[in-house]
């Protein structure tokens, strides 16, 4: 497993991954330390694309991304991530519609419970969920990041949701 720092405007991300894909991109969360694992190796080159698309994306160039992907998780966290990955740049979704998007429309906690196990934030776009209400419910990064990245995509949300944060 390999793994590199990157500074973005929502703060200092740790990305790791291996040969089969990026598995994830964590944020600086409290100050909490990340766990490096005892054989993961700092990346020379390997996550050089994952960062220059991060640039191309913070920079408002990028609207998606195309990267090989392989977070960890259970068969459910998996179709939720899938699901993320279809909200598009600019538009957001909400719990109960991921929901019902993997055909398990009661499961709206147990979605909302995926996403935030999310290990690969921003490029699944997990912060393009919203409460059904419009509000900015729940996100690990904080909600001010949120916010953040909402408004760096455009999306449409009413105006006061993103400036009370």
């Amino acid at each position: 497993m390999f793994y590199r720092h990157y500074d973005s405007p929502i703060g200092r991300l740790l990305l790791s991954g291996d040969a089969g894909g990026l598995q994830q991109v964590l944020m600086d969360i409290d100050g909490k330390p990340w766990k490096i694992g005892e054989n993961w190796r700092a990346a020379a080159h390997e996550l050089d694309e994952v960062c220059k698309q991060l640039d191309e994306y913070f920079a408002g160039r990028r609207l998606r991304f195309d990267l090989p992907l392989a977070p960890q998780g259970t068969v459910f966290q998996q179709a939720v991530w899938q699901a993320l990955r279809c909200i598009p740049f600019g538009q957001t979704s909400s719990y109960s519609a991921l929901a019902a998007e993997i055909a398990r429309p009661t499961a709206v906690r147990a979605v909302g419970a995926a996403n935030g196990a999310n290990p690969i934030a921003v490029i699944i776009p997990c912060h393009r969920v919203i409460g059904c209400d419009g509000s900015l419910t729940g996100y690990a990064g904080g909600l001010p990041r949120k916010a953040l990245l909402l408004k760096l995509e455009g999306a449409q949300l009413p105006e006061q949701r993103l400036l009370s944060i």
